[in-house]
């Protein structure tokens, strides 16, 4: 009938059945429940993979700043001699930093790669893409992670003395 409201239509259907079966031996499920149970799923699955993602971040950015920690390590003596030559520290420090970005830049285009493939590999399930803005986000995000875990290195590089740099064995 066009003119019953749901709520009208649910209660003459549950009587309907009452009368054929007991009342534990069916249920009746609108589709609002249905929808609300999977946005509450989705939202909570949005909720876990950005909590990884986060979590990937972090790890990518303390890797980073390791590998960031042993390269100033096995350049202290190119540093020493780079200061005695005139570099300042604020010419060492950008140039860890840079380092570190470009590091950070280029894990993020590995990402994007990867994510490309899946992409091409999922679609013949379900339509996927990659859009240019998720492109722009995952570089800054990656450029924003290098800055961030590249300037304790670098402020260490930077603040070498000269003398005990080279003499650095």
């Amino acid at each position: 009938k066009d003119d019953v409201d749901l709520a009208t239509a649910k209660t003459e259907i549950t009587n309907i059945l009452l009368k054929r079966y007991k009342a534990d031996d069916f249920s009746l499920i609108e589709q609002t429940e249905i929808l609300n149970a999977v946005s509450s799923i989705f939202s909570i699955l949005n909720t876990v993979l950005i909590a990884i993602a986060a979590i990937s971040l972090v790890v990518g950015g303390i890797g980073i700043m390791n590998i960031m920690y042993v390269t100033v390590s096995e350049r202290i003596r190119e540093i020493g001699i780079r200061r005695a030559l005139g570099a300042r520290r604020f010419d060492i420090l950008a140039q860890f930093m840079i380092e570190s970005v470009i590091l950070s830049l280029f894990g993020g285009v590995l990402g994007l790669v990867f994510s490309y493939l899946i992409v091409l590999l999922i679609q013949s399930v379900f339509p996927a893409y990659i859009d240019l803005q998720s492109v722009i986000l995952a570089l800054g995000v990656s450029s924003i992670i290098g800055v961030v875990f590249g300037v304790l290195p670098a402020k260490k590089a930077s603040d070498l003395s000269p003398m005990e740099a080279i003499r650095y064995e």
